[in-house]
């Protein structure tokens, strides 16, 4: 395929090449012959312009008004003896024929246009004109005039034709055919020349083509790795470079998607085995209170119906997580900003988790000197501090502490932190904890949705989010806010 390609390309150019080369070669012949025609009648008529004066410096035409028939028929014999090719006539002032002297008696017109003969005589330098052929009345052809004056007064011209019909028609087949072979013979000499030249140049030119074809050939046949070498110059390089960086883009793409279809079923078996354990939980007490409905005290009945319930809370938390980060990823939740005091968030926060802190027997602290008004989504930092919280709580062993702190890094920033104690994070795991789809030690039983919405909600912030642990001491995640500026 990549041959037939490359080698088709080749012969499209070489075929244009071709076609260009036989037209411009046609071309030439055509203007050359033209030219050529040109410059050898310009230069007939400048070699033979005062042809018709001499005739009336030796010879007077007129004498008294009438045609000096005699004498003026004994010199143009004479001039066509001598040329042959010329042919002599006489005109009034009017333009029309008095008399002529040519080898044959056709001649076809009576009167010359006198405008072609007045322009050759009155120019300065004697430029080519053409005048009529008073044989061949549809062409025109090449002359030489004078004026010819009695006593002051026009009389009438001489004009002169410069190459009769039969000449010109002979010498016009001889140039012709000496033109054709000259031009024919240079054609073809320079259409092969340079056809080879163009050949081999369009070879080389071609051939860092079929190079990248090759490439882009072996890419089409599932060798992802194929590039082609950058040591190219100009569009070549640019060409390169471009397919390069998209070979590797798609390259990353592929790896991409296979990443996300490794996750993608990793995230199907956790979420599976987390939806799993309440669905059994609540069907299996279902069953139980269908199997013995009538044999169970009030008191059982209540904490099989308190154990449903909580299964089915756990449930819905499940799955509204899995909704939530789901829309966070894919960025379809905007942020509604607003400017909200941090001392009645943190204040709730601490009397919510009290009550959880006292069950586990662990001590919850908040410290906070002053808390400043920040600019963001409340519910959206609400969920934060809550999950985090959530976190702290349920990896705090008993006796642990939780620690909610509040500081002000700078005249802009707002710094919240929550610290517990606790066996803490291997380090070799911090840096995917955020990950939705991650499952760490510190997170048996768990898919960790919880602080992937935290990395997610506070990536729509801008804020970003940092993390330290140290083993059997403490984690520690902190966040910064903008402070709200009140503006006068």
């Amino acid at each position: 395929m990549k041959s037939k390609i490359a080698h088709s390309l080749f012969w499209r150019i070489a075929a244009t090449l071709l076609l260009l080369l036989s037209f411009l070669g046609v071309s030439y012949v055509l203007i050359t012959a033209y030219m050529a025609r040109q410059y050898y009648q310009e230069t007939t008529q400048r070699l033979n312009a005062d042809v018709a004066q001499h005739l009336i410096e030796e010879v007077k035409p007129f004498v008294d008004g009438e045609v000096n028939k005699e004498a003026l028929g004994l010199i143009m014999h004479s001039m066509m003896a001598v040329n042959p090719s010329i042919e002599v006539y006489l005109l009034d002032k009017e333009g029309k024929i008095l008399s002529y002297v040519v080898m044959a008696k056709d001649v076809k017109l009576k009167s010359i246009d006198l405008e072609p003969v007045n322009q050759f005589i009155d120019a300065d330098t004697k430029k080519l004109v053409m005048g009529q052929n008073p044989r061949n009345p549809d062409q025109n052809t090449i002359f030489s005039a004078a004026r010819v004056e009695e006593n002051g007064a026009l009389q009438g011209y001489v004009y002169i034709i410069l190459m009769s019909g039969e000449y010109e028609h002979v010498s016009g087949a001889l140039w012709n055919s000496y033109l054709m072979r000259t031009s024919t013979s240079a054609f073809l000499i320079t259409l092969v020349a340079t056809l080879l030249i163009g050949l081999f140049i369009i070879w080389l030119l071609t051939r860092n083509l079929r190079k990248i074809v090759n490439v882009v050939s072996r890419f089409e046949q599932g060798d992802l790795h194929a590039r082609i070498d950058e040591n190219f110059k100009g569009e070549m390089a640019l060409l390169s470079n471009t397919f390069n960086s998209m070979a590797n883009t798609i390259l990353q793409n592929i790896e991409d998607l296979k990443q996300v279809d490794v996750l993608r079923k990793e995230l199907i078996a956790n979420v599976s085995h987390d939806l799993r354990t309440p669905i059994s939980v609540i069907s299996g007490y279902i069953e139980t209170l269908n199997m013995k409905q009538g044999n169970l005290s009030a008191e059982e009945q209540r904490k099989y119906m308190d154990t449903i319930m909580k299964s089915i809370e756990k449930l819905k938390r499940l799955v509204n997580d899995l909704f939530e980060l789901s829309k966070l990823e894919a960025r379809q939740v905007n942020p509604k900003k607003e400017c909200f005091a941090l001392e009645e968030v943190l204040s709730e926060t601490y009397q919510k988790y009290q009550v959880l802190a006292v069950k586990k027997n662990i001590h919850l602290e908040i410290d906070y000197q002053s808390a400043p008004t920040v600019y963001a989504d409340l519910s959206m930092i609400e969920r934060v501090i809550q999950n985090l919280m959530d976190n702290a709580i349920k990896y705090t062993p008993e006796h642990g502490t939780v620690e909610l702190k509040l500081r002000e890094n700078s005249s802009e920033d707002i710094e919240i932190q929550i610290r517990n104690t606790g066996a803490g994070i291997p380090e070799s795991e911090l840096p995917n904890i955020f990950d939705r789809y991650y499952k760490g030690t510190h997170h048996s039983g768990s898919t960790g949705l919880g602080l992937a919405i935290v990395k997610n909600i506070l990536d729509i912030h801008e804020a970003p989010i940092k993390v330290s642990s140290m083993i059997d001491q403490y984690t520690d995640f902190s966040f910064s806010l903008p402070r709200y500026v009140y503006k006068s």
